[in-house]
């Protein structure tokens, strides 16, 4: 991270290490950060989920829909604020509605987690294409605006929401029977059973809380948007993976941690950053990102095998 920060600054050294760049870097990373970890929790299980974007999306669009329709210029200040926490518990619950049906299907039906959030990926895409008519919906209160676009002594309050929650998470994942349980199931499924985990609730509970993870993401990108559309942010989905198995999250599960995940976020926000400010464009943005992923997994699958031969000459 350290020598991606330093390329950067040498590469623009009057623009990227500029307190705007920063301070933009700040407000970016908040949304996409909850998508990580969204991504994070479903591989630490041993799965994946590839609707992570899709669930933003279609999240994003219920509460686009709510200011819209109820709140106008006549508006009194009381009404547009009890319409604004309803439009982000309605999001909360839409989302966790979505994590709920990809536990479903990867806990209970035995769905692999690669197909099942493939294909609600597509069926969660298409439901806000068909509500939203491939158009974006605009105009939310500035008081919802806030959210994503407020600050606090010059702190972004995106990120202080995102700082908060990754506290949290790191909480449930470390201190908690559940998170023990996670990683128990990530690391042997077979294994957890016998210990009395029901890995079907666990599996059913892990992709909920990725659904809110990503409400949490939908609630900050559409303010800091002032809009919602079907199939924004469709580059998160592979940042999201890269940026996971840079924090040093074990691709088959059951290893890792919130504090390697927020330097793979870094990570993938100055590398975008760096991108956007020397004007790349965005197919050649997608083909490094790609390389970069089918390149870190080419390594990681390498270590993985001189750690085994290590390990078995050392039992032998």
């Amino acid at each position: 991270m350290t020598i991606i920060f330093i390329l950067m600054s040498a590469l623009m050294p009057k623009t990227f290490f500029s307190l705007y760049n920063l301070q933009s870097m700040a407000f970016q990373i908040s949304g996409f950060g909850f998508l990580v970890i969204a991504q994070m929790i479903a591989i630490i299980s041993g799965g994946i989920d590839l609707s992570i974007v899709s669930i933003m999306s279609v999240s994003g669009i219920s509460a686009a829909l709510i200011m819209t329709k109820f709140i106008n210029e006549s508006s009194s200040s009381g009404n547009v604020i009890l319409i604004v926490i309803l439009t982000i518990l309605v999001t909360l619950v839409v989302s966790v509605a979505c994590g709920f049906i990809n536990g479903l299907l990867i806990g209970y039906v035995g769905v692999p987690p690669i197909l099942a959030t493939l294909g609600t990926m597509s069926l969660f895409m298409g439901v806000g294409v068909i509500i939203t008519g491939a158009r974006g919906i605009v105009g939310f209160p500035s008081g919802f605006l806030k959210i994503g676009t407020g600050t606090v002594f010059q702190i972004p309050i995106p990120l202080i929401i995102l700082v908060v929650m990754s506290l949290l998470v790191a909480l449930i994942l470390n201190k908690t029977v559940f998170g023990l349980k996670l990683y128990m199931l990530g690391s042997n499924p077979i294994a957890s059973i016998f210990t009395g985990i029901n890995n079907k609730l666990m599996l059913l509970g892990t992709y909920m809380l990725g659904g809110f993870m990503t409400g949490m993401s939908a609630i900050i990108l559409i303010a800091q948007a002032n809009s919602a559309k079907s199939g924004y942010g469709s580059g998160f989905l592979i940042q999201s993976i890269i940026a996971v198995i840079l924090g040093g999250i074990d691709p088959a599960g059951g290893l890792g941690s919130i504090a390697g995940v927020i330097i793979g976020i870094l990570i993938i926000q100055m590398i975008q950053s760096g991108f956007n400010m020397m004007g790349m464009n965005i197919f050649w943005t997608n083909i490094i990102f790609g390389t970069v992923l089918i390149i870190v997994m080419i390594i990681n699958l390498y270590l993985e095998r001189i750690s085994f031969r290590e390990k078995k000459t050392i039992s032998k």
